[in-house]
């Protein structure tokens, strides 16, 4: 007994002498992610690189010789990348990035005794804009009888032009609340100017902000302070990386309860109206535990791509969709091609039932 305990102390040893050896190297690598992080931030390059990662993952699991296994190999320097990653993010401060937290269990985000991330998708749909009261009354009819919880609807709509329809504002958002709360649905719907915020807040139960208010670091901030929920949605030409520092400022003003979007980013391709970036869905998942849902909508800007890219959307773990309907697309004031009618709908949720 004496001597098997002497032996089992003598590894004991050699193990927490390769412990320090380790220590000392990952503190030598360290030292290097700060070296490449200052060229990084001195020629204006994003922080991280998931091509990178992804093959210096392959080309350490072609070099293991065991015992460890190739999957523990990925699981340990998944880890390590995770935590350089979330030490390039610091900015000089001790501060660790709360996005990049990972728990192991997906946060929820509650509104009203509805979840999103809960593990069942949740489906937001609703009008591209708030157009009038009859329009949003035959929506939410058909959202209760088809058992979907949340409704959406612009009330203020940044477009591209300054001559399309603008949305009806502060009066659109209370139409909204009105039919939301005469159904018992969670009104979602875009903030575009911070100062409208208090009772913008109390008209609607999620607020959305656009992709192009992804970089208003003046309304994410005052957003952070509100404690509501919010879903940001990534930005036509951001990275996944300047997604996550934009969860940032909603994360650091305390509040929890963030869900982000996937939208579609702007490439050289001109048969959608963006390119759905699936992998973003799983990136985010990868890096942090918040929830994720995609809008097929603007991704796709047509209707006949919706129900194969929510599939995949799914697939790839994202925790719901956002989907515009309307009463009558072809008369909609804005984006009448991307809206589906009530039947569409329905066919719609019958083509991605075995995910819901």
């Amino acid at each position: 007994m004496v001597r098997r305990k002497s032996q089992i102390d003598s590894v004991r040893e050699a193990i927490d002498q390769l412990n320090r050896e380790l220590l000392d190297l990952l503190n030598r690598r360290t030292g290097l992610v700060e070296q490449v992080r200052a060229l990084k931030v001195e020629h204006g390059l994003d922080l991280y690189d998931p091509m990178r990662e992804a093959q210096q993952i392959q080309r350490l699991m072609l070099m293991n010789r065991g015992p460890m296994s190739n999957s523990m190999v990925e699981s340990v320097f998944k880890e390590i990348f995770r935590a350089s990653l979330s030490h390039q993010l610091r900015r000089g401060t001790e501060q660790a990035p709360l996005v990049l937290e990972k728990t192991g269990t997906p946060r929820r985000v509650e509104v009203k005794g509805c979840s999103i991330g809960s593990g069942k998708p949740a489906i937001i749909a609703g009008p591209c804009a708030v157009e009038n009261e009859e329009y949003l009354e035959v929506v939410a009819e058909a959202l209760v009888r088809l058992g979907i919880r949340f409704i959406r609807g612009g009330a203020f709509k940044p477009r591209t032009s300054p001559y399309t329809f603008q949305g009806l504002g502060m009066p659109g958002v209370e139409l909204l609340r009105k039919v939301a709360a005469r159904y018992d649905l969670r009104a979602v719907s875009e903030i575009t100017d911070a100062c409208t915020l208090p009772d913008f807040a109390a008209g609607v139960d999620v607020i959305q902000v656009g992709a192009r208010n992804m970089f208003n670091y003046d309304l994410l901030t005052r957003l952070g302070n509100s404690g509501k929920p919010v879903l940001l949605k990534r930005h036509f030409a951001a990275t996944v990386d300047e997604l996550f520092q934009a969860a940032e400022y909603l994360l650091a003003g305390g509040n929890r309860n963030v869900i982000l979007c996937e939208r579609g980013i702007r490439t050289f391709e001109h048969a959608t109206r963006s390119t759905l970036d699936i992998s973003a869905v799983c990136l985010i998942k990868e890096y942090t535990d918040l929830p994720v849902i995609v809008d097929v909508s603007h991704a796709a800007g047509r209707r006949d791509l919706l129900v194969p890219l929510s599939r995949a959307a799914l697939a790839a773990g994202a925790d719901g969709i956002l989907i515009e309907v309307h009463p009558n697309p072809v008369a909609a004031m804005s984006d009448g091609s991307q809206q589906l009618s009530l039947q569409e709908f329905e066919r719609y949720l019958e083509g991605i039932s075995t995910f819901l």
